[in-house]
């Protein structure tokens, strides 16, 4: 039963792992590393994805509960909103660089945190979370799998981001 449970949130890693890596998260995760104490954002983007996470498995317990007739409906209506939403969006002019003034941990945790709650309500991998919570039917093994996934793509980025400001200047 453990081999089952290790393999299961080992498959669960890579997919979740391999899809977020190119998405808004680890660049957002880099922005906020270059300006901010890296421990301050991290523990915020972890907290925001343990809750997409803990969101998504029970989305995916849930789904199981209902006709796939009415979960394609439903999600394709979904996507279908959120592919409005994007095409209507204007781009907004970005404001001059400033060095950040108050970087108190709860400020920059919950910025960090409402940034990646926000953002990440709906993306792919919360949806692909929900969809492999459904099909496993093993909660703690997908969402362990997941969550692990989502933490070292936000450490990752805001370790590049450190990095990268060794490197490059900020205003660049």
């Amino acid at each position: 039963m453990n081999r089952r449970i290790s393999i299961l949130a080992a498959l669960v890693f890579g997919v979740v792992f391999l899809a977020e890596l190119p998405d808004k998260t680890a660049l957002a995760g880099l922005v906020l590393g270059t300006r901010y104490r890296a421990s301050y954002v991290f523990a915020g983007v972890a907290a925001a994805f343990a809750v997409h996470v803990a969101l998504a498995v029970a989305a995916g317990s849930v789904l199981t509960l209902l006709p796939q007739q009415i979960v394609h409906a439903v999600t394709g209506v979904l996507f279908l909103g959120g592919a409005a939403v994007l095409l209507m969006k204007k781009d907004e002019d970005e404001e001059e660089v400033r060095k950040p003034e108050n970087q108190t941990f709860w400020k920059v945790s919950g910025a960090g945190f409402m940034l990646i709650l926000v953002a990440e309500f709906g993306d792919l991998t919360q949806i692909m979370t929900a969809n492999l919570a459904a099909r496993y039917d093993d909660p703690l093994s997908v969402g362990l799998g997941a969550v692990l996934a989502l933490w070292a793509v936000a450490g990752l980025g805001i370790v590049g981001g450190r990095a990268l400001m060794k490197r490059v200047p900020l205003r660049l």
